[in-house]
């Protein structure tokens, strides 16, 4: 009857939130100081190469569908081939 009534309990602990690990810290102070230091690039680049990669990739994705959809706009202001 005992194992019945702490069942719940043991999985409440199981699924409910967990305690962050130890191992990590925060880095907030760290992250505050790399995005307002002045070195002359956007925020959005101060992440590193990293992010001057994803910018660069979100840059290229944006460019070749502009391309696509002028295209595709292109192609359908044509009138139909029979």
């Amino acid at each position: 009857m005992r194992l019945l009534r702490a069942a719940p309990l043991g999985l409440l602990r199981l699924l409910g939130p967990a305690a962050p690990p130890r191992h990590l810290h925060n880095r907030v102070r760290e992250h505050q100081k790399l995005f307002q230091e002045d070195n002359g690039l956007p925020v959005h680049l101060k992440g590193g190469a990293r992010d001057s990669a994803l910018y660069h990739l979100t840059t290229l994705i944006c460019c070749v569908g502009t391309c696509y959809s002028l295209w595709a706009l292109a192609q359908a202001s044509r009138p139909k081939k029979n």
